[in-house]
Order: C-alpha cells, then structure tokens, then sequence
C-alpha cells in the first residue's frame, strides 16, 4: 500500500507542480527519493523484521515534506501538492501511533481508522481532479496571457511603424514648407520688382508729359526772345534815321512779346512747381488736395507723355469738373497716380480700337469713330466721384471680374505688368474708397457701341 501511496505521490507531483518543466532539478530529488523508498519498501517485504522500522521512517519523511512545504519558502508551490496528500499522511500516521502507544483503543476503533482512511484518499482523488481543472485554467489564462502579449507586440509593432511613417510624412511635410517659404520669397522678390518696374513705367511716363508740357511754353520763350532780338536790330537802325513812329512800333512789339515771355515763363514754372509737389517722395501723409486741378494735370502729362513715344497717337479729351468737389485730404502723389494709370488704359483703349477699325476704312463705324477719353469729377453725399471713361474696346464679364488681380493683363507681353490696376485699387482701398469698373462690348460692327468706365470713390 505504501508503494503505491509513493507512486500516486510521485505522478500527483510531477502533474500539479509540472517538475520537469518549472522545477527540473526537484525531478532528480523526488525520483531519488522514491527509489529509495521503493528500496526500502523491497527490504521491508523480504525482512518483515524491519516492517515498522520503514513504515516510521516512511512516516518521518512524509512529516518532514509537509512541514517543508508548510515553512520553507523554496518549497512554496508544493502546498498545493501536500494539501491532497496530508490527509492520507495524518491518517496512516495517526492509526500507526495509536496502534504503538494504544494497543487496546486501537482494536476497539480500527474500523474508524479505516474508514478515515478512506475519505482521505477520496479527498486526494478529489484533489487530483480538481488540480487537473485548476491547470486547465491556469493553462487558458498562460494561454490568453501570451496571445495578449503577441497582439500588444503586434500593436507596438504597429505603433512603431506608425511613428516611422508621421516622422518620415513630417520630414517630407517641412521639406515642402521650406520649399513654399524659398517659393514665396523669390515671388516676393519678383513681385517687388514688377512693382518697382511699374512705378518706373509711370515715371517715364510722368517724364515724358512733363517735358512736353514744359517744352510748349519753353519755345514760345525762345521764339518771342528770337523776335525781340531782331526788333531790336530794327530799332537800332530806326533809331540812326529818327524815325519815332516807326520807333514807338517797334517799342509796342518788343512789349507785346515780353510779356507773352513772362507769361509762359511763368507757365512753365508753375508746371515745374506742380511736378515738384506731386512728384516728391509720398510721406504716407493727407493733406488738403484740389481735386480738380490734380484730375487735369495728369490727364494732360498723360496725353502728352503718349505723344512723346507716339507722334501718330491722337484723342479726343473731355472734362466735366465739379467745382462743388474743392479739396479733399488725400495723399496727391498716390491718388495722381490712380488717375495717370486709369487715364493712361483709356488712351491705350480707344488706340487699339482705332487700329481696329483701321481694316475696316470703308464702313460707317470706321468713318465715324472718334477715339475719346471723358474724365469727370462730382461730389457726392460722403465725398467725391472721379470718372475715366473711354469709347474703346470694352471689356467681356470674363476680364472684368478678374481686371484687379496681380499680374492680370490683356495687353501683349512687354505692355503691361498686371500690378497698375492692382496697385491702384489698393491705393484707393487704404484711402477708405473704392474703385469700381463698368464696361460694354459689341460685337456687331454697325453700333460700334463699346465703352469701358472707371470709378474712384473718395470719402471726404
């Protein structure tokens, strides 16, 4: 009985506390042992003499296993193993020590031992059922333990190559910024330079008006001062012969022609004073302006700046000047040059429409087209109004709702930057005004009806 005992033991232990896998040197010891005891249980059958001596030794070791694993830590995950086997330990060692030390109660309660004896291998079969559920589960939570751990490696795998990929996409992301912000500077930098050639556009412009406004009153100069020199010849040689009438003639001539002199003298000074104020550095400042007066000078430094470059260039001009509008405070240089770029795409209009028309000589549109550029001035409930309109070629609905973007032309490559219109609506815009375009186009040569009219709008 007790090698069986020994054998269940021993197979009990090697199943619950898995001893080959988690303690592999324990298998050595527990094998050890049961040979051992398996020798000793041999000697105890050939020698009956030793019978007892083995069954307390038997005893004794049993003893020792529980209280080792009761209280030495090493042996910890054994309880579980001397839980089962305790019972039929105490029972066998209880029976045997009553039966030593108390012979006669023994006898009188041997049956009891014995049936004690049973329900403690009942409890160790229990056990060992029970130990076989109990490793299933600890087998499924091992189980579901490693599968989590296989999806957490999955998803910090995953996790990884996510944050690979944000880094390389963020990489890729500032290397495109990098390249809008190189991108935006160099068109930055283009664009000041179509501005600045713009502004040059206008100067030579300006220039060129000027000189032809200066130049008309500058030859009436030379050609009186001409004049005079020769009455004066004259009235040298009058003057040997004593002839007073013709004298005082001659006299009336030279005065008549001084003055003209003083006049356009001071003509061109005054175009010269003019220029200098409107054409001095802009300090960004307001200041009370003569609308009118600013609206006529540089429509004629307009017209006469394109006979300068174009002696065949040839228009009509036409005012209406409100003289309720007086003086508003705006900055004059800026707004002038509104009016210059605005009077200038007027002219550039009814030129084209003229070169036009130029194929069609003999039909009545042709005969009949008078190239016209109209500029007017109104005041109005909040301000005042100037007006640029022309009878040119018009412009479609496609053109009008993009004529103030950046860079936007319809002149040919050369002719134009696309910023005049632009940067003249952001002048009257920081003037707290508005420019607006009206335009009509034909496309049947016997109206010939097609005009394109500006509007600036000025608070006052």
């Amino acid at each position: 009985m007790d090698f069986i005992l020994l054998i269940i033991a021993f197979r009990f232990l090697q199943t619950h506390a898995q001893t080959k896998a988690h303690f592999p040197e324990w298998q050595g010891i527990f094998l050890k042992a049961l040979i051992a005891s398996c020798v000793l249980l041999a000697i105890q059958v050939v020698f009956d003499s030793l019978e007892e001596v083995m069954r307390w030794v038997a005893h004794g070791i049993n003893l020792y296993v529980i209280y080792a694993a009761y209280n030495r830590k090493v042996f910890e995950p054994l309880k579980p193993f001397v839980y089962a086997f305790s019972p039929v330990v105490l029972v066998h060692v209880v029976e045997d020590l009553t039966a030593l030390i108390a012979p006669d109660f023994y006898d009188s309660w041997e049956n009891l031992f014995g049936t004690a004896a049973i329900f403690a291998w009942i409890w160790l079969v229990a056990q060992f059922i029970i130990s076989r559920k109990q490793r299933k589960a600890l087998e499924l939570e091992r189980i579901k333990a490693a599968t989590q751990e296989l999806e957490f490696k999955k998803s910090q795998k995953l996790k990884d190559a996510l944050e690979i990929q944000v880094a390389e996409r963020t990489a890729e992301i500032t290397a495109q910024k990098d390249a809008l912000e190189k991108t935006l500077h160099e068109l930055k930098a283009a664009q000041s330079q179509l501005v600045h050639s713009e502004k040059m556009a206008s100067l030579g412009e300006l220039t060129a008006g000027i000189a032809h406004e200066i130049q008309n009153p500058l030859n009436f100069v030379t050609n009186f001062s001409e004049l005079n020199r020769e009455l004066l010849e004259e009235l040298k040689i009058e003057l040997a012969k004593g002839d007073l009438e013709e004298i005082k003639l001659i006299v009336s001539d030279i005065e008549a022609n001084e003055e003209k002199i003083v006049h356009h003298g001071k003509r061109a000074d005054a175009i010269v004073k003019g220029m200098l104020q409107h054409s001095r550095s802009s300090t960004g400042v307001k200041e009370p302006t003569d609308i009118n007066e600013l609206a006529d000078e540089y429509l004629r430094l307009s017209y006469h700046g394109l006979r300068a470059k174009d002696k065949s260039f040839n228009a009509s001009m036409e005012t209406d000047f409100d003289e309720e509008v007086g003086t508003v405070d705006v900055i004059p240089q800026e707004v002038g040059r509104v009016i210059l770029n605005l009077v200038n795409n007027a002219f550039y209009a009814v030129s084209e429409k003229k070169k036009q028309l130029s194929v069609l000589q003999d039909s009545e549109v042709a005969k009949n087209y008078k190239p016209t550029v109209w500029l007017s001035t109104k005041r109005i409930k909040n301000g005042v109004e100037i007006r640029v309109k022309d009878n040119g070629t018009g412009m479609p609905d496609s053109v009008k709702d993009k004529i103030f973007q950046p860079f936007f032309t319809t002149k040919p490559t050369g002719l134009g930057t696309g910023l005049g219109l632009s940067l003249s609506y952001d002048i009257v815009k920081a003037h707290g005004g508005e420019l607006k375009v009206a335009s009509q186009t034909s496309t049947e040569e016997s109206s010939g009806e097609s005009w394109t009219e500006f509007f600036i709008s000025l608070t006052n």
